[in-house]
């Protein structure tokens, strides 16, 4: 890493020699600083943007010149005289002020050069073509340009370190303002700005009386001729691979006119080019938000979606299918119609080698070699509606319905160093229906009320296989487990399996009341519920020889192999708020008071918990500038849990992972510590986010598991002892010029108490990443981008210490040539340190070839080439509470496809 460090020191200077410094003061007539005024510098022989600067509060504006040049300069604001001038730049540093005089002909100021950058308030608005390089081709690749904005590994929008939650075309929402649809989908010659806003409220009746520092949107700005016709491109492709002929088809249609829009999203590969994953899929929530997310509460209702073997992007093979469609609609300027409807199908062939080791001898558990193969299938489907009615400022309603249905299924097929060979089988056809109702009326300018509901319905039907090897004249590895779950002993093999059925039925919803007291405070009092019931069926089975049906008695578990268990759940609250600006500070002090009901039903028992408990918190925003605040949050929560954890019946995760529940598991109380600090400077062009976090489990709902052999039984109980985790991650980013520089760091501790054999150890890890990276934004020349992460990751899980350290370096390459040709290659290695003396190491490496007459062409070919090095498989290293994972997971082989692109 020093090395790296020292090549961006030598390479920043190298890109930096030579250019002189432009330094000054912009003022008004007055002799007042001007912050936010606009200093562009233009080329005079190029007519292309040398430099721009937007004032700080000192009205300072700095900008980077190169001597002996001729520039057009223009300096400007809002409501003000733009100053122009043409000027020649000397050998030295220059200071130069402005004076700015007010215009009394506004329409007849032309600003001949767009800003790259305008900050109008809580809006900060890029121009596209100020950051393109002519490489471009997706939305994503414009965003990674703009200072301030970043992608993450999950694929999502972050600015100045928040996660974007709505993204809009023209002031549409595209997809419900699903992020990664839109970045890997928006054509880049289509976008005109990009504008960030911050604060972001969708009622604008309570953008004055709510904290939305934390919700940040964007809308994407079409260019002119892009409304009122038909846009986007459409790719066909082909290829070879070693076992299979490669297709590609990629259809991507919009359509945008003031009252309505209609984008269409069509993807069928067999490349391995997934435009949406499982993953993406489940957490595509549509726009919905719990009503009582800030009240204290967090009910879990679980997750008993199937849990396929790897990521859907790393597989043998994956074949692909997507239809996306997309509307919206405006009859009049009081009603708002939109919709969405997803078909996501994909065929998956996967393999992964791993070892796990455990780290404490004494527990007596074997160290296990597993090799596993699986066939995955996955048919999803989504369909939304909204309805937005708003007839003037003071009335807005809102309704929304989503469905979901999928039909998943996975076959496995393991080899286990201990327990032998077993074949599995898992399917699950869930589906949901979610509504929304939202109610919003300003009875007067110091009264407002809001009604939001939020309803779920969710069934969900799990199947189980799993068939194992047996002797019945010998000993097996699972025949202690065959007994304890009461199996038939006396056949060829154990043919084990369960059916599960979960029924979720929840209401969630509260009204408030804001009472504004004056401009700069407001009192919010809120009455909502939760209101929810879940209903669990299980039994366990086996198959016999002759296609009957055994259903076993266990001999753990006093007997018990079925759930038929109904849980109820509820929560009435009241909450008190009070918000206080007063100068650079805002006080949001509050707290709300719990009446909570549980209540579960099980092999005729009744289970019932019923208690008060009052829920504080508060939040502190300290906005030192308009673009630097630092925010302090505290919170106290009570966590539940969903039906499966309190059901007593046996229930098979797997043939080696058997639980049952605790009836009368009580909540978790966690504490919560939240800092956010942000600051947006396009003064001097660095950019600094961190966010840092602290949060304290009490009685968390802790496993309680023994192992015989691998085979782990596991039951749930609150832990006396308290868990702890905390957090940090910074990211500070600079340009220097044309190069930006950036330094992410994020650092991870937890302590967490674990419970195996009746015996209490404590498991400590800590992890530290470090990841700098140097890019480039040259016009004319090739851009590359240089990225290096270090990580080190210990556990010390009690019984032993485990420490790894990951290298990873990656170098990005892409050049626009003859302003016909686009070259992209894309390389990364991962080295990790295991920490015994042994490593291992795996390399990507990806490129692409294409070729267009010019940047309007409508044509464009591309030859892309996929793992050029032909690698097998990536490794994975990685430690739970009581175990080291280290794992290969088997990838496609190289592949190499031609592209014909059209673009409307």
């Amino acid at each position: 890493m020093k090395k790296l460090c020292l090549i961006a020191i030598l390479f920043i200077a190298a890109t930096t020699y030579g250019q002189i410094k432009m330094t000054g003061v912009v003022r008004d007539s007055l002799n007042t600083p001007l912050e936010l005024a606009n200093v562009v510098v233009i080329n005079s022989a190029t007519n292309a943007l040398e430099s721009y600067g937007v004032t700080d509060q000192q009205g300072r504006y700095n900008l980077e010149l190169q001597p002996n040049t001729s520039y057009n300069l223009q300096v400007s604001y809002v409501g003000l005289k733009t100053f122009e001038e043409t000027f020649t730049s000397p050998e030295a540093d220059l200071n130069r002020d402005f004076s700015l005089q007010a215009d009394n002909a506004l329409d007849e100021v032309q600003i001949v050069y767009e800003m790259p950058v305008v900050v109008r308030g809580d809006t900060v608005v890029y121009n596209a073509d100020s950051f393109n390089t002519g490489t471009e081709r997706k939305l994503e690749d414009v965003l990674e340009n703009l200072p301030g904005v970043e992608i993450n590994e999950d694929g999502q929008v972050e600015v100045e370190g928040k996660v974007v939650n709505k993204l809009m075309v023209n002031g549409k929402d595209f997809f419900d303002g699903d992020t990664k649809l839109a970045t890997k989908n928006i054509p880049s010659n289509a976008v005109d700005k990009v504008q960030v806003l911050r604060n972001y409220s969708e009622v604008g009746q309570l953008s004055g009386v709510r904290n939305n520092q934390d919700n940040v949107a964007l809308n994407i700005k079409l260019r002119e001729g892009k409304e009122n016709f038909w846009f986007g491109n459409v790719t066909a492709g082909a290829g070879a691979s070693p076992d299979n002929e490669l297709y590609l088809l990629q259809p991507k249609l919009f359509y945008y006119s003031p009252k309505y829009s209609i984008n269409f999203i069509g993807d069928l590969n067999n490349t391995g080019e997934v435009a949406l994953t499982r993953r993406d899929l489940r957490g595509f929530g549509g726009g919905f938000r719990s009503p009582s997310r800030t009240s204290g509460t967090d009910l879990n209702l679980g997750d008993n979606s199937l849990n396929f073997l790897t990521n859907q992007n790393n597989a043998l093979e994956i074949e692909s299918k997507l239809a996306a469609s997309n509307f919206s609609w405006a009859p009049n300027p009081g009603l708002d119609l939109s919709g969405f409807a997803i078909f996501n199908s994909s065929r998956t062939l996967s393999r992964e080698s791993s070892f796990i080791r455990y780290t404490d001898p004494e527990l007596g558990i074997p160290d296990e070699a597993i090799d596993q193969r699986s066939r995955e299938r996955s048919d999803q489907g989504l369909a939304k509606l909204s309805l937005k009615y708003q007839p003037n400022f003071s009335n807005q309603l809102d309704y929304d319905i989503l469905g979901r249905l999928s039909r998943d299924s996975q076959d496995q097929f393991l080899t286990s160093s201990v327990v032998g060979g077993t074949v599995q089988t898992d399917e699950i056809t869930p589906f949901s229906i979610n509504q929304n109702l939202n109610y919003y009326y300003t009875l007067d300018e110091n009264n407002i009320f809001a009604f939001e509901a939020v309803h779920l319905f969710k069934d969900e039907d799990p199947f189980y296989n799993a068939i194992l090897g047996n002797d019945p004249d010998g000993d097996d590895p699972y025949d202690t487990t065959a007994e304890a779950l009461g199996l038939d002993q006396t056949l060829d093999t154990y043919n084990i399996a369960q059916d599960r059925r979960i029924k979720s039925n929840q209401l969630d919803a509260k009204l408030d009341y804001y009472l504004v007291l004056n401009k700069r405070s407001n009192l919010n009092f809120t009455l909502g519920t939760i209101l929810s019931k879940q209903e669990f069926n299980s039994n366990i089975f086996q198959f016999l020889d002759d296609g009957l049906v055994f259903e076993p008695t266990p001999t753990i578990n006093d007997g018990k192999a079925t759930n038929d268990t109904e849980y109820n759940f509820s929560d009435v609250y009241l909450g008190v708020h009070y918000r206080v600006k007063t100068g650079k500070f805002t006080f949001t002090p509050g707290f709300s008071v719990h009446s909570y009901g549980n209540k579960n039903s099980q092999f005729g028992e009744t289970f019932k918990d019923n208690f008060f408990r009052i829920l504080p918190d508060i939040e502190t925003r300290i906005q030192f500038k308009k673009s630097e605040a630092l925010t302090i949050r505290y919170d106290m929560r009570n966590q539940f849990t969903d039906v499966t954890r309190l059901a007593q019946g046996l229930v098979l995760n797997r043939y080696d992972n058997i639980q049952f529940g605790e009836p009368e598991l009580q909540n978790a109380l966690t504490h919560n510590i939240s800092l956010l600090y942000s600051s947006f400077n396009l003064f001097n062009y660095t950019n600094v986010f961190a966010r840092a976090g602290y949060t304290k489990n009490v009685d968390q709902i802790r496993q309680l598991t023994d192992f015989e052999s691998v085979i782990r039984t596991s039951t749930f109980f609150n832990s006396n002892f308290a868990d702890e985790t905390a957090s940090l991650f910074g990211r500070i980013q600079k340009t220097f010029g044309k190069v930006q520089a950036s330094l992410n760091v994020g650092l991870n501790y937890s302590k967490i108490n674990q419970f195996i054999q009746g015996n209490r150890s404590i498991n400590e890890g800590f992890t530290q990443t470090y990841t700098p990276r140097i890019r480039t934004n040259f016009k004319v020349a090739p851009n590359v981008t240089f990225s290096y992460r270090y990580s080190v990751t210990e556990n010390n899980q009690g019984g032993g210490k485990t420490t790894f350290r990951t290298n990873a370096p990656s170098i990005d390459f892409d050049a626009y040539i003859w302003k016909k040709v686009t070259l992209r290659s894309r390389y990364t290695y991962t080295d990790q340190d295991l920490g015994n003396g042994n490593s291992q190491s795996f390399q990507n490496w990806d490129a692409s070839l294409s070729y267009r007459k010019d940047r309007d062409s409508k044509w464009e070919f591309e030859i892309k080439a996929t793992n050029i090095l032909n690698i097998d498989a990536q490794v994975r290293n990685s430690a739970n509470n009581f175990s080291v994972f280290v794992s290969e997971t088997f990838i496609q082989p190289r592949f190499i496809t031609g592209r014909v692109v059209f673009t409307l």
